[in-house]
């Protein structure tokens, strides 16, 4: 492929890169990764709510991984209630996991961060053989699309198997018991998917811009160099 069509995909594929830093970096912010609703059963129950009068019992609540937010009601009308995980949600989650899911954001943050920089580094210098070269960009993007997927399977485990919005709508709920019903993933939460697609797609454009996989090496090229070693 000609330097200056390479040139370009390194380009695009750095420009990819460094937005999915920004949107990841933004995404942690938010409190846009989980949206629900809970139902106070116990109130429902007290007055054998059916049908439409289970409106005024159903609550919202939206969350992220730093704070949320959620209504609370149980017949007498939304009383909204913010809170922190740290450090006022910390005894009641699973909270390695939920440190995890920081932790890798942080990295994939930062491996985003350093793969837009190497690309842009070969799009317009010249590459070095190690990790400036083709293995350094097959490996900043592998490790930002693993934690990517690391991100989502570890959040997504501690929503739907330890039933995190349970947990936090019954936070300090000594006489209503709160139960889900219903729940999606919000913004953030697919922000991260397609930042684990788009360091995916970049090692695409590294191949298509002709460079091996760099640890599988031609027998051809092999033989050919032994042969140029005997010969001195």
């Amino acid at each position: 492929m000609p330097a200056q069509q390479k040139k370009i995909l390194f380009c695009v594929a750095g420009a990819l890169s460094f937005a999915c830093a920004l949107g990841t970096a933004a995404a942690v912010g938010t409190q846009l990764w989980v949206k629900g609703t809970m139902l106070c059963q116990t109130g429902a129950l007290l007055v054998n709510a059916t049908g439409q009068e289970l409106g005024k019992f159903i609550g919202k609540i939206q969350y992220g991984l730093f704070y949320g937010e959620r209504v609370r009601q149980c017949g007498l009308g939304g009383r909204p209630f913010q809170f922190s995980f740290f450090p006022d949600l910390l005894k009641i989650i699973p909270a390695s996991i939920h440190v995890s899911v920081i932790l890798f954001c942080t990295v994939l943050i930062i491996f985003a961060l350093v793969g837009a920089g190497f690309f842009m580094f070969n799009a317009f210098g010249s590459p070095y053989e190690t990790l400036h070269g083709p293995v350094g960009l097959y490996l900043w993007s592998f490790v930002a699309c693993s934690c990517g997927c690391l991100i989502m399977i570890l959040f997504s485990s501690e929503v739907k198997i330890h039933h995190l919005s349970e947990k936090i709508a019954n936070f300090k709920e000594g006489t209503f018991t709160f139960k889900t019903h219903s729940e999606q993933f919000a913004n953030s939460f697919w922000i991260i998917l397609v930042c684990s697609l788009v360091q995916f797609l970049n090692a695409l454009l590294i191949r298509f811009a002709g460079f091996e996989f760099p640890f599988s090496k031609s027998k051809h090229s092999g033989t050919t160099t032994g042969a140029v070693d005997l010969m001195y």
